[in-house]
């Protein structure tokens, strides 16, 4: 009897390129980024878990952690030297430890964005073509010393000391940027932040903006992954050149969409009397303990100063 099933159902699935492993990959690269992004997008969106741990800056006032955010920043940005920097670095430690937080998870995320957005940026820095000083590793050598319009290319091309100084520097600064940030983003709900703001006087303007960012983006992203889902349940097979103009496609109609539910979302705040005041519950007195911690960040940052 003749089987009705048709044929691509009997086939096997064709597999991708193999790797260095002798393995196939079973997803393609626009899977493996579509589920990495949604991932990323569900566990910065669901930071209420850690939020609601008994740690230490869990049960501070968000003003206070607000205020600590940006007078660390700017203890962190105008350090030039390697020794607070690592000093620093620590204090954060500690403060992570004693906020029960997920030091794993933590810091694999701040190295990662530290690796890419600071060392790896800032690596060229540390040839003695961009930065002079003691070469301490040579690479190149050539027959001689050459000068292109203001560069000065000299014989033997290396790494310096004061090279590795700087791209260390900037390094350390990006990690302890990132991870006062993620502290504070981990241990605050979003809601908190923004009423710690409204508090400090920050703009009406500005808290509605990184509100309605904040919520529209997890939105969109939901968006792009149902859409994706959606096109690998109807289409069989298909090549790579049809696949990349389908993501141009895609991503314009997204924009087009995304403008339109913004004109969307602004009519209907005017339609229901928005007048351009972003109405927050105001926060109560700060506690005593909320005082003592306050004082003992600003002199923790006293001190680094000094330092």
């Amino acid at each position: 009897m003749k089987s009705n099933i048709p044929s691509f159902l009997l086939s096997k699935p064709q597999q991708h390129e193999t790797g260095a492993s002798g393995e196939a990959s079973r997803t393609s690269f626009i899977d493996h980024g579509i589920e990495r992004f949604a991932a990323f997008i569900r566990t910065t969106y669901t930071q209420w878990e850690t939020a609601d741990r008994d740690g230490l800056f869990q049960r501070l006032d968000a003003r206070i952690k607000v205020l600590f955010l940006l007078f660390f920043i700017v203890i962190v940005s105008v350090k030039k030297t390697l020794m607070p920097e690592a000093a620093i670095g620590v204090f954060i430690f500690i403060l992570a430890v004693l906020s029960r937080l997920s030091l794993i998870a933590f810091y694999g995320r701040v190295f990662f964005f530290g690796f890419i957005f600071g060392f790896l940026i800032a690596l060229p820095s540390c040839l003695n073509i961009i930065t002079k000083g003691e070469v301490v590793i040579p690479i190149v050598h050539l027959s001689k010393a050459y000068r292109f319009w203001i560069y000065q290319i000299p014989e033997t091309i290396g790494i310096t000391r004061q090279g590795i100084e700087g791209v260390a520097q900037l390094t350390l600064r990006v990690i302890n940027s990132l991870s006062l940030s993620f502290l504070i983003i981990y241990t605050t709900r979003f809601s908190e932040i923004v009423r710690a703001l409204k508090g400090l006087r920050v703009p009406d303007t500005f808290l509605m903006i990184i509100t309605l960012s904040y919520k529209y983006i997890f939105i969109f992203a939901k968006i792009i992954e149902d859409i994706h889902l959606a096109k690998k349940s109807r289409i069989v097979e298909v090549d790579a050149a049809e696949t990349r103009v389908w993501v141009a496609g895609r991503m314009a109609s997204l924009l087009r969409k995304t403008r339109s539910r913004c004109e969307e979302v602004f009519n209907a705040m005017l339609a229901r009397g928005f007048s351009g005041d972003v109405v927050l519950y105001t926060h109560g007195k700060m506690g005593t303990k909320d005082f003592m911690a306050g004082s003992l960040l600003f002199i923790a940052g006293l001190l680094f100063i000094i330092l």
